[in-house]
């Protein structure tokens, strides 16, 4: 037996070994996040009303086990001033969505969604998306993705109280992505 012999197939073992565990690598988290904005950065204005007031491009990593369904609730805590608020204002109401969905592409349309998946109603009374539109001040834009332990059922669009009415007790995990906007003179 050649000398080098035992000291490659150590080599090799270790080599595979090494392989197999980075390709299983950590599970990825259930973090909430877009290719158009980062957490705590501002919304570009094309997702906005002075823009073409379409939805970001949402992506998550893999929900925990367990999940059957995902709803996702967009809403502005700092309505209708933030240095006085006096309401949170819902800009968007998913639910629905599958498990195995992992984004939601820019622009996206209710009839687009995947089989099951619905819009909710927003405060402007539409089920649709309704992006950041702040009557004064730079305001915060809460994206929030739930994973659920279970569907939820609706015969209409729910609303987002009428939403978190039927995810109560059956939230897994949360992830959550702020956005800002502030119309007008920038910061």
């Amino acid at each position: 037996m050649q000398d080098w012999l035992p000291s490659a197939i150590c080599l090799l073992l270790l080599a595979g070994l090494a392989s197999a565990s980075s390709e299983a690598g950590p599970p990825m988290s259930f973090e909430l996040r877009s290719s158009a904005f980062r957490d705590g950065q501002e919304i570009p204005q094309r997702y906005t009303c002075d823009g073409e007031d379409v939805s970001p491009p949402l992506s998550w990593g893999a929900p925990p086990a367990g999940t059957r369904s995902l709803a996702l609730v967009v809403d502005d805590p700092d309505a209708p001033d933030p240095e006085a608020p006096r309401m949170t204002w819902v800009h968007w109401v998913v639910y629905g969505l599958p498990p195995a969905a992992g984004s939601l592409p820019e622009g996206v349309r209710e009839q687009d969604l995947p089989d099951g998946a619905r819009f909710g109603r927003n405060d402007w009374k539409r089920a649709a998306y309704g992006g950041p539109c702040p009557p004064i001040g730079r305001h915060r834009y809460y994206h929030k993705l739930y994973a659920l332990d279970r569907t939820v059922d609706a015969s209409g669009p729910l609303t987002k109280a009428q939403l978190e009415q039927a995810m109560q007790d059956h939230v897994l995990a949360r992830s959550e992505l702020v956005g800002t906007y502030r119309r007008g003179q920038r910061d």
